[in-house]
């Protein structure tokens, strides 16, 4: 099989499209999810209730190995024309501010069936060997990429946090299915959408510490009664 290259290539800016190769692929990465969650203390529990809040940005952390000790950099070597100093240079400008951005742009790091979408939120750089220049011969890049979503994006492809998909929900002190229905569907008379859901006879039996199921709006048959 052909041997695919791993590439950073800015998403947007001035140097939108510009794909900088890896001298070397990496020898493993890591991909990190991880999600918000806000603890209530209620009176008269040990422990304080947990509530899901957001989803945070996934995070796809690597090293990457720069080497040009064995052959100088020029038009014959397998490394390019590049040297070392040259490549941490090139990678470490995408943390620079763009002027038509006035940010940092956007990038996108593909590596055969791996394409990540972010922005470069850390850069480490350790130099191991040197020419007798004081010139660096071998570095090792530490890089973390935060996931990039623009709005447009968002909006067309919503989370699922949003009102219009089922989530779970904590009941904090003295709340009601009428307030959590306006907080969620901005329709306090939907809170007998949530009552069917659950297979509640009576909506006031409810006490602080159950959870609750509230549907998506769209899955309904029938029409919203009044209050």
């Amino acid at each position: 099989m052909k041997l695919e290259k791993a590439k950073i290539t800015a998403l947007a800016g001035v140097n939108a499209n510009k794909a900088i190769p890896v001298l070397f692929n990496p020898t493993e990465y890591s991909l990190e999810r991880s999600n918000a969650y806000k603890a209530t203390a209620v009176p008269g529990m040990s422990t304080p209730l947990i509530q899901f809040v957001n989803g945070e940005s996934d995070q796809l952390s690597m090293e990457l190995f720069l080497d040009d000790y064995t052959d100088r950099p020029g038009p014959q070597t397998s490394g390019g024309t590049k040297s070392v100093q040259e490549r941490m240079a090139e990678i470490g400008g995408l943390l620079n501010i763009d002027r038509d951005l006035h940010a940092p742009p956007p990038v996108q790091f593909t590596w055969g069936k791996l394409s990540f979408k972010g922005v470069i939120e850390k850069l480490s750089r350790k130099v191991t060997l040197f020419r007798p220049d004081g010139s660096p011969a071998r570095a090792t890049l530490s890089l973390t990429f935060k996931e990039y979503r623009p709005l447009a994006q968002q909006l067309r492809e919503p989370r699922l946090e949003s009102a219009d998909k089922s989530k779970r929900r904590i009941v904090v002190g003295s709340d009601s299915l009428w307030a959590m229905a306006a907080r969620e569907y901005n329709n306090p008379a939907e809170w007998r959408r949530i009552a069917e859901a659950n297979d509640m006879d009576d909506p006031r039996a409810i006490t602080a510490g159950d959870w609750l199921l509230l549907p998506p709006i769209e899955t309904a048959d029938e029409p919203t009664h009044p209050i």
